[in-house]
């Protein structure tokens, strides 16, 4: 058992190479990272993060270095469960979603980094080992792209190495989407994984038009195609669309999570680490996923996130996120094979540039 000395917060605004765009959140030039580093007595570092679409990137950081960082001054680093509940209902008034659990994912990673790394073991082990090569798939952020520039994209990820492929549906019109789908279904043959995303864009009246049309093109699964926040609604589709139904990157505790998959709404239960609430909350929606028969997969952070599959048996897909850390970390996802590959360095193996990181403080 080793105290935490330091708590070390950092904020950084990173543009991209190409501004993406999806059917919600708009275009984004720059995604914001928010970093969490712990040091024990000893000197031993942990490092935690998480991210947002450009903005609230503040109030995560202040979370994180004036909050988070109070209520546990000079306690036990190993203690992650304790620590967790804690910091969880220390904020719980003001917070229980937004920027204080996306705080609480970052510290609760570096926690775990930090007790992977003194345990000498990479954080899959550690957490439990199932399989250390992962499905992965390549989510586009691709709304606005023209058919041709898709097909080129995804031409360039299974040059990568990936073997399923995500796009963005959710246009003005059906009709563009599903000739969108049609075009990359042709392209990419029959029985290749393909997924779709509409980022929350419809009614449920909509969203069940759209899955029943996109029905003759073998999706794997049509992901967030409502707001999080309509559990029935979200019924309603799995039980209308005929197309199985991928959500949680919007959901903020292994409780909401619950509510899905106890009401039959989901069929991939989809968290991401970095806001539900850390390791220790996405290895609890993935057993709860797999009590009810249900594959997990994922969302954004993949770095992190393939040692987590990693140690599920119940994993589907790995998604390779395009807000990829690639420039930034000295050791970028390995594929083999189409499939992600668990590195196996101590604790989750990511080495920040913090070097290259300061010119990007915000």
């Amino acid at each position: 058992m080793m105290r935490m000395a330091t708590i070390e917060t950092g904020l950084y605004r990173i543009p991209l190479p190409v501004t993406l765009s999806d059917s919600t959140h708009g275009r984004i030039a720059a995604f914001e990272l928010i970093t969490c580093r712990i040091r024990d007595a000893d000197g031993a570092e942990g490092v935690g993060y998480t991210y947002t679409v450009g903005r609230n990137g503040g109030a995560v950081a202040d979370i994180l270095s004036r909050e988070i960082s109070e209520l546990v001054e000079g306690r036990e680093a190993d203690d992650t469960e304790a620590l967790w509940h804690d910091v969880w209902w220390g904020l719980h008034y003001g917070g229980r979603g937004g920027p204080t659990v996306l705080a609480l994912s970052a510290f609760d990673i570096a926690l775990w980094d930090l007790k992977a790394r003194r345990a000498e073991l990479p954080l899959f082990r550690l957490l439990g080992g199932f399989d250390d090569h992962v499905p992965c798939y390549a989510g586009g952020i691709d709304l606005d792209l023209s058919v041709d520039d898709l097909l080129k994209q995804t031409d360039g990820n299974l040059a990568k190495g990936f073997r399923a492929i995500k796009m963005k549906v959710g246009r003005p019109d059906l009709k563009s989407d599903v000739a969108r789908v049609s075009a990359m279904r042709e392209h990419l043959g029959d029985g290749f994984p393909l997924m779709a995303d509409a980022n929350m864009k419809w009614t449920v009246e909509e969203a069940i038009r759209a899955a029943r049309a996109l029905q003759p093109f073998d999706l794997t699964w049509l992901e967030e195609p409502i707001t999080p926040d309509d559990i029935a609604g979200h019924v309603r589709i799995m039980q209308a669309g005929g197309v199985p139904i991928a959500a949680g990157e919007n959901l903020r505790s292994l409780w909401e999570f619950k509510n899905y998959i106890a009401a039959g709404a989901v069929s991939y239960p989809e968290p991401d680490v970095t806001n539900c609430g850390g390791v220790s909350a996405f290895m609890k929606i993935a057993r709860l996923a797999e009590a009810f028969n249900l594959p997990v997969t994922s969302h954004g952070a993949h770095d992190i996130t393939v040692h987590l599959l990693a140690a599920c048996p119940n994993r589907s897909y790995l998604e390779a996120h395009g807000f990829g850390l690639d420039k930034y970390i000295e050791h970028p996802l390995v594929l083999e094979d189409g499939k992600a590959v668990a590195p196996r360095r101590a604790g989750h193996g990511i080495n920040f540039d913090w070097k290259g990181l300061a010119k990007l403080s915000a």
